[in-house]
């Protein structure tokens, strides 16, 4: 199991000590897409959609969920995030969806980033479902972090 940090030397679930670590200003970037009909793509670029707002409630969820990560995956520390950023761009097909999160302590935003990605992707289905539910989130993915021990990573 080397490597794994959330694994002890005999193979067990835990939750990794950062208490000596120096807190670094951290920010990850998460983005992802909704892939719809074209006609469910104009209900949100028009913002005529039934249940409302599609992108405000997406962009409320993801900002929640990235603030209760910690809640939702079982080994991720508790935060206090410095901000939470979603950004939505409506295209012919599909809705896509990126996150900016940032924090200054002892661990990183990754988990936060993509989980804030992943909810909103989810609450926009939500929304559209009774006009879509062929819907098909996809690519979540880290796109970029900076800070800590590891550095920076941009994703090619």
């Amino acid at each position: 199991m080397s490597g794994l940090t959330h694994f002890d030397a005999a193979g067990k679930a835990r939750m990794v000590d950062v208490g000596e670590k120096a807190p670094t200003r951290r920010v990850a970037v998460a983005a992802g897409r909704v892939v719809m009909k074209a006609e469910t793509a104009s209900l949100v670029a028009s913002g005529t959609a039934a249940k409302g707002d599609v992108l405000g409630a997406a962009r409320i969820a993801g900002i929640m969920a990235a603030k209760k990560t910690s809640d939702l995956i079982p080994l991720c520390h508790p935060l206090a995030l410095s901000s939470v950023g979603l950004d939505f761009s409506v295209g012919a097909d599909c809705v896509e969806i990126e996150a900016t999160v940032a924090t200054t302590g002892p661990t990183g935003v990754e988990m936060e980033a993509l989980t804030a990605v992943s909810v909103a992707a989810l609450t926009i289905y939500d929304m559209l479902k009774a006009v879509d539910r062929g819907m098909r989130i996809e690519a979540v993915r880290l796109r970029e972090k900076s800070g800590g021990r590891s550095g920076e990573f941009r994703a090619p």
